[in-house]
């Protein structure tokens, strides 16, 4: 088995945030992938970037995709951190990847559109998300696609700790939407603590999406 990195760009009114993103252009949305999903309480985390949180806010209370939201905390001037719960008009991806046992490594806005970084078992498994795609009508390309041994047995960059820290959480279910498996879960199993657990995840997320889009001619950092 080859599993990929898959970089996806879909489009369409009812991905969950683009009615908001249309309404606030200044704004840029980032999934928070330590973050993730509360499984109690179906609240969704992504980082945000705008000049005007006001106008952003507004756009959230007339996007039919988003129920309530929360400004969890101010980074900076123009960035903070929001949790989100979706209704059920928003059509989300992520549980057609879950289903296919892959896992998004990060998800962005491209003005209306949204640009995924996903890694599955097998580049057949991509069907799934094309399926879903044609289903509901969303616009939906293939930018880049990386072929691997496996998350098992490539580096990518990767360190023996952040493998293994990867893998576990993979198969304890903490990347599944909502979280079958809790960061401190995860951290137990690790036999470490959970900010060791929570560093492990970020750093490793990082170089598999560093990884995922290099040009395979490039060599590695």
């Amino acid at each position: 088995m080859t599993d990929i990195k898959a970089v996806v760009r879909t489009e369409h009114p009812d991905i969950v945030l683009t009615e908001t993103v249309t309404h606030d252009r200044s704004s840029k949305v980032r999934s928070v992938s330590e973050a993730g999903t509360d499984p109690t309480s179906g609240k969704f985390f992504y980082h945000i970037e705008s000049a005007d949180f006001q106008q952003f806010e507004d756009g959230l209370r007339k996007d039919g995709t988003i129920g309530e939201f929360e400004r969890v905390i101010e980074t900076r001037d123009d960035e903070a951190i929001y949790s989100f719960e979706y209704t059920d008009e928003a059509k989300i991806l992520s549980p057609v990847i879950s289903s296919a046992n892959g896992v998004i490594l990060d998800m962005e806005n491209d003005g209306s559109a949204w640009i995924l970084t996903v890694w599955m078992p097998d580049r057949t498994d991509l069907v799934h998300l094309w399926d879903y795609a044609q289903q509901n009508e969303i616009d939906i390309d293939l930018l880049r696609v990386n072929e691997y041994d496996s998350l098992g047995d490539t580096d990518a960059g990767l360190t023996d700790s952040q493998r293994e820290a990867l893998l576990v959480a993979f198969e304890t279910g903490y990347f599944e939407e909502p979280r079958n498996a809790t960061l401190s879960e995860v951290a137990a199993d690790l036999d470490i603590s959970q900010p060791a657990a929570s560093g492990l995840l970020r750093r490793g997320i990082k170089r598999l999406i560093i990884s995922s889009l290099r040009d395979d001619s490039e060599p590695p950092d």
